[in-house]
């Protein structure tokens, strides 16, 4: 529960008033005005002849009726009415030599040209130092002077290449009429009930898009990152309502033949996934992003860097923001506008995709012949889209209010006033975690996403359909007590959105189980349903953290007596997971003991613990001397204490699963110093070993074998310094990572057995994570962590040692260097949010 370094969230009175705002439904050329959360039940659809719900299936389809398919048509290419995309706001776009007059501009700017000459100096540099520039008769600064300006020549060539491979090619309105009709058609067959938008915040938008345009300023659209129709969705949205379509940020591995063309022209900028040390191409990058907010031209990155596969929040990703950020810093641009974009599904149609690629399995590149097979989901109903926008943001202000709060004397914007490498780092961080707290602030949670949350926190196999209604009233109402949107009623029936749901998951999600007394639902595939579970768990996040505190108390049994935790108990133990989570989930700004307090008594006001305090003279209410589950919660058979502790179960699992997995790590010989291994052949047998664990029923969730949160727990073990880990030569291609335990976290073997002694730094962290695991039938952690779980992680772990080989000493030492400096960042990083 540490505070992310980011400002406080809006008040819950502002958000009240956000949410009490009307919809926007964008079905094809119709935009539909609705009540806040407005859901058409199952029952007014089938009530309605069929010629009265054109709303769903507004565009014409040319095998139902012709003419009025090639109607749509010839308006969209002729661009009548709205169509013609004619006085959008923003700066002018779509006329012949766009592309040219946006190359001239890029080539043009002083810090790439800047580079060129100093790359093709530093290369004149090293030829002379060979002695390749003595031969003839030419004077040696003359022959110096002409192969400086073949190589800048040569350079140029390759510049001017990747600058036409990069930008976005906004040329034709024919085009983009054209690609606006075939993608919204594309989209509302997949999403059957279109994209919806707030009203209060789209009206906000246009008119913070005016002031902009005005001044020549960007607006950066920084959206979350859940499926590739995310780049889709906000082109629509911007192209319908008449704003400027922003160049979005998209990786190479989309620019496949045919479609990558496309998505040029329709606004994407192709990127490398990795610059690796190429100075030239960075350059050129950051001159195309400061051409871009120069002259005001909205721009789009997702402040993931990639889609996650989780369904929750990943971690911001710095490489654009930096650049974004340089741009303002050095007054190449005077001033962006950040927009913080959450994008929401009933369903995203990569969730498969995604359990095969956390499972381990290699993710396929993306080609043509993919992407023509994918259009048989276009034929599915998978809901709506949900894209709300939070209230825009001066980043000029943002790094000036950021440099006073750490500075007595007010500074003025600039590189030279931005202070040390750290400062910028410590502003880039801070930048990222507030668009995260305000997407999340902005996010709806869509009905799939409460079915699914229903159904994983319940300890049956299934649930009844009265029970669902009932649990998902109960979180809706949780969401808007902790000022949360909830995507759903509205006049309609509970019982009539859960139908709703119910019906987008699916059967291969959700089954209903026939012959039984009472409509009755399981979970089919639980991984999967877990995408939509944590579309909420950020709400929740404190009172999991301390309701998984309170387990290990609570798992003991017997009465209340014995159930009850003392408050420095409690405090150490969710102090311990806060920090343990940092990297997943983004915490309050006011600090542990506050948000600690805080969430006591929410949880006390609820009826679900009761807080035991002591009389103190400092202190009104009383010094908190024990925390307990309260008589009404042990009467309801603890259904919302176990609800919390289902949501933080699976990741304490994945985390306990690195931290044995690394106890597998331990070298085979006392020689501890020479051992490394491959890091993704530990990560993969780390995968290996809790497929194990789970079918052997020492694991209780398969969802914690998935690759994505053990990375992250491989990442926070690197950043305590219990792992050490050295990069791939930046000479050697393709060389991967490798690791191994710090000396002072390896275990020791037993001299006798050669097995892992239960015991040192590494075996009392992993049984730190233990306690608050959730007790499985019949298994007790320590006897069985100790003995036969500990004897399957070594085994797995050994066979990682014939293929790790041995490392240099330099190897070493880089590695062990670099984990004393990210400890050292990790300490500042934590006094600083402390």
């Amino acid at each position: 529960m540490a505070p992310s370094p980011q400002p406080p969230p809006q008040p819950p009175s502002r958000r009240a008033a956000t949410t009490s705002a009307p919809d926007l439904e964008i079905l094809g050329d119709q935009v539909t005005i609705h009540p806040a959360g407005y859901v058409e039940s199952p029952a007014r659809q089938d009530s309605i002849p069929s010629q009265d719900r054109n709303l769903v299936e507004h565009m014409a389809r040319f095998r139902e009726s012709p003419l009025d398919f090639l109607r749509e048509v010839s308006l969209h290419v002729s661009g009548t009415g709205w169509r013609a995309y004619d006085g959008f706001i923003g700066q002018p776009m779509f006329y012949p030599g766009f592309t040219d007059d946006m190359k001239a501009a890029v080539l043009s700017t002083p810090i790439l040209q800047r580079k060129i000459a100093q790359l093709a100096s530093r290369r004149v540099a090293v030829e002379q130092q060979q002695g390749l520039l003595r031969a003839g008769h030419e004077p040696e600064e003359a022959k110096r002077a002409q192969r400086q300006s073949m190589i800048e020549a040569s350079l140029q060539e390759v510049v001017d290449k990747l600058t036409d491979e990069m930008i976005c090619k906004f040329e034709s309105k024919a085009f983009i009429r054209g690609a606006y009709y075939l993608c919204t058609q594309l989209l509302t067959r997949a999403y059957h009930q279109g994209i919806h938008v707030s009203s209060e915040e789209v009206l906000r938008l246009r008119a913070v898009a005016e002031k902009a345009a005005s001044r020549h300023q960007s607006i950066i659209f920084l959206p979350c990152h859940r499926s590739h129709v995310d780049y889709v969705s906000l082109q629509l949205i911007c192209y319908r309502l008449g704003l400027a379509l922003p160049t979005v940020v998209a990786g190479d591995n989309l620019n496949f033949p045919v479609v990558g063309q496309f998505l040029q022209h329709a606004g994407a900028m192709w990127i490398r996934r990795s610059f690796g040390d190429d100075a030239l191409y960075t350059t050129l990058v950051q001159s195309y992003i400061d051409t871009l907010l120069q002259k005001g031209y909205n721009f789009e990155c997702f402040i993931e860097g990639g889609r996650s596969r989780t369904g929750k929040l990943l971690p911001p990703k710095f490489g654009i923001l930096s650049f974004i950020l340089d741009t303002i810093l050095s007054g190449r641009a005077d001033d962006a506008i950040i927009c913080p974009v959450s994008t929401q599904y009933d369903k995203v149609i990569e969730t498969e995709g995604y359990v095969n690629e956390l499972l381990g399995v290699p993710k396929k590149k993306e080609n043509l012949m993919d992407f023509l097979s994918a259009s048989s989901v276009l034929s599915l109903q998978l809901g709506r889209v949900d894209v709300r926008f939070h209230e825009p943001w001066s980043l000029k202000e943002f790094i000036v209010q950021q440099q006073n709060r750490r500075s007595t004397v007010p500074r003025p914007l600039g590189m030279q006033h931005g202070g040390s490498p750290e400062e910028r780092q410590r502003l880039l961080r801070t930048m990222g975690y507030r668009v995260l707290s305000d997407i999340n602030a902005v996010s709806v949670v869509m009905p799939t996403a409460l079915i699914g949350t229903v159904l994983l926190t319940l300890r049956g196999r299934g649930v009844g359909k009265a029970e669902m209604v009932r649990r998902v009233e109960w979180i809706s109402d949780r969401v808007r007590a902790k000022g949360g949107r909830v995507a759903q009623f509205a006049g309609n029936p509970t019982s009539d959105v859960v139908d709703r749901g119910l019906e987008v998951l699916g059967p291969a999600l959700v089954q209903r189980v026939d012959g039984v007394a009472e409509e009755t639902y399981y979970a089919v595939d639980r991984f999967q349903l877990s995408f939509y579970r944590n579309m909420t768990i950020h709400l929740f996040i404190l009172e999991a953290l301390v309701s998984a505190g309170m387990y290990t108390r609570v798992k003991q049994g017997g009465g209340p007596a014995n159930q009850s935790i003392s408050y420095a108990e409690l405090v150490d133990q969710v102090s311990f997971l806060s920090q343990l989570f940092r990297g997943e989930f983004i915490f309050p700004t006011e600090g542990f003991d506050v948000n600690l307090e805080k969430t006591l008594s929410g949880l006390e006001a609820d009826g679900i613990v009761d807080v035991i305090r002591t009389l103190s003279p400092e202190r009104r209410h009383g010094e908190i001397s024990s925390v307990q589950l309260s008589a009404a919660e042990r009467q309801r058979g603890r259904e919302n204490y176990d609800f919390y502790c289902f949501l933080i179960w699976p990741f304490i699992e994945a985390s306990w699963l690195g931290a044995v997995s690394c106890l597998g790590l331990t070298p085979p010989t006392e020689d501890q110093g020479e051992w490394w291994v491959d890091f993704n052949q530990a990560q993969n047998q780390a995968q290996l070993l809790g497929k194990t664990l789970y079918h052997q029923g020492d694991l209780s969730y398969f969802e914690a074998v998935n690759k994505e949160t053990l990375k992250n727990a491989y990442l926070r073990f690197e950043e305590e310094g219990i792992i050490l880990v050295t990069k791939g030569g930046k000479d050697a291609k393709g060389a991967s990572s490798k690791l191994r335990l710090a000396p002072e976290w390896t275990p020791r073997r037993n001299p006798e057995t050669g097995g892992v002694v239960p015991e040192g730094r590494l075996w009392d962290f992993t049984e730190m994570i233990a306690k608050s695991r959730r007790e499985g039938k019949n298994r007790r952690d320590g006897a069985t962590v100790s003995t036969r779980v500990l004897a399957l992680a070594d085994k797995v772990g050994q066979q990682l040692f014939p293929a790790g080989g041995e490392a240099t000493t330099g190897e070493m030492e880089a590695g062990e260097s670099s984990a004393a400096k990210k400890r050292r960042r990790n300490e500042l990083r934590t006094k600083s949010r402390l």
